[in-house]
């Protein structure tokens, strides 16, 4: 039975800083995805400045 809340309690202590990471990690790919799009579009306007 001691074996049994000491799996809760881990579970419940690791969990919150899991949910945390992976909603971070959801954040920041979104916010990467408009960084990727923004340096495309800054090359293509540099390249058709060089022209």
């Amino acid at each position: 039975m001691k074996s049994l809340e000491s799996l809760y309690q881990n579970i419940a202590n690791l969990g919150f800083p899991i949910v945390i990471a992976f909603y971070l990690l959801i954040r920041i790919e979104g916010k990467l995805d408009t960084l990727t799009n923004s340096i495309s579009e800054l090359s293509l306007n540099i390249e058709k400045l060089n022209k």
